[in-house]
C-alpha cells in the first residue's frame, strides 16, 4: 500500500452540516504533510498528465497551491493560483465557486487565449470548485491539456460531470460509517 492510500485510511472524518469530510494534509494541512508523501503524488500526476504540450499550471487557492507548486519546481512549467482575492487586474476572470459546505468567489488572472493549460487540485468532491474553473479557462479560451485531482470522493454529486472536460485521479475514495475506503487505488 501507498504513502497516499495508507495516509486516507487514517485521515479522521468529521461532520459539518450532514457533509462526511475527512481531514487530510493534502486537502486541509494538517496533520502535517510528510515530504515522502508530496513526493509519492508529484511523481504520480508527473506519470499520469499530459504535460508535453502544456503552457500552464492552474490551481484553485488553497489546497492545490502546494501540489502545484511542487509539480511546476519538477517540471519548469510555470504556475497560477487562482484566488479568493480580486485584485482588478486587466482580464481578471470572476467565478462562482460552490463546494459541498461553502461559496465564494474566485478570480483567475494571467491566463490567456490559446494557452495549454494543466489544471491541478487536491479535492474532487461536489466538483463545483472544478468545474467553475473548468468553464472559465473555456470562456478565457484556454485549452485546457489535462485536468487531475488527487483525491476523489466519490459517492455524491460530482458537477464536473456537466462539463466537457475529464478530470484524472489518484485515488478514488468514500466515507463509510466514518472510515475513509479506497474504492479504486489507481484513480481515474
Amino acid at each position: 500500500m501507498d504513502q497516499l492510500q495508507r495516509s486516507l485510511l487514517e485521515a479522521p472524518i468529521i461532520e459539518k452540516d450532514g457533509y462526511h469530510y475527512f481531514v487530510h494534509p493534502i486537502s486541509d494541512g494538517v496533520p502535517k504533510l510528510d515530504p515522502g508523501l508530496l513526493r509519492e503524488i508529484v511523481i504520480r500526476i508527473i506519470r499520469k498528465a499530459k504535460l508535453e504540450e502544456v503552457d500552464r499550471i492552474v490551481t484553485p487557492a488553497a489546497m492545490g497551491i502546494h501540489i502545484s507548486t511542487a509539480v511546476s519546481l519538477m517540471t519548469d512549467i510555470p504556475l497560477t493560483v487562482i484566488r479568493k482575492r480580486q485584485y482588478g487586474l486587466e482580464d481578471e476572470v470572476a467565478i462562482s465557486q460552490q463546494t459541498g459546505y461553502s461559496e465564494n468567489e474566485m478570480y483567475i488572472n494571467d491566463v490567456r487565449e490559446g494557452e495549454r493549460v494543466l489544471v491541478l487540485d487536491d479535492v474532487l468532491s461536489t466538483g463545483g470548485t472544478l468545474a467553475a474553473v473548468l468553464e472559465a479557462l473555456d470562456e478565457i479560451g484556454a485549452e485546457v491539456v489535462d485536468t487531475v485531482a488527487v483525491i476523489k470522493k466519490v459517492g455524491g454529486e460530482n458537477k464536473v460531470e456537466d462539463v466537457d472536460h475529464h478530470v484524472k485521479t489518484l485515488v478514488n475514495v468514500d466515507v463509510v460509517d466514518g472510515e475513509v475506503v479506497i474504492v479504486d487505488e489507481n484513480g481515474d
